[in-house]
């Protein structure tokens, strides 16, 4: 016959992250959730454009200075390297789901493209904006 122990077993530890090797995908991970919280406070950015726009033209003006001065440029700059960042994540978890790219090779040379891809994007998106003459 079996004894009981007379207390309640400790409950098993998690390792912290503390005591794991960093690789990409764990970085990957942490960054499609920061990318995504990061993108909801951007919308605040938009927001105050929508509100600066019906509020007339000297309000129009005011917050466009802002975010084209050197400052607001590299914070859209943030928010478009997140925007392409949270999609690329959104699309290898949608891969996930279809059930490929479980194996760690392919999951390291997808955050890999992932990070590549949001840079990439961002940088080609800048780029054609500046010779528009958008900025």
């Amino acid at each position: 016959m079996t004894v009981a122990s007379p207390g309640a077993r400790p409950r098993p530890l998690s390792p912290h992250v503390l005591h794991w090797r960093w690789h990409i995908t764990m970085a990957m991970s942490i960054l499609t959730r920061i990318t995504g919280g990061a993108s909801y406070v951007a919308m605040f950015l938009f927001a105050g454009w929508s509100l600066a726009l019906v509020s007339g033209p000297r309000a129009y003006t005011t917050y466009m200075t802002l975010l084209g001065s050197p400052p607001g440029k590299i914070v859209l700059f943030g928010f478009t390297v997140a925007v392409f960042m949270h999609l690329a994540g959104g699309l290898r978890h949608l891969m996930w789901d279809l059930g490929k790219g479980y194996e760690k090779g392919q999951a390291s040379a997808s955050a890999w493209a992932a990070i590549v891809f949001s840079v990439v994007a961002s940088l080609a998106v800048w780029a054609i904006a500046g010779l528009s003459g958008a900025l």
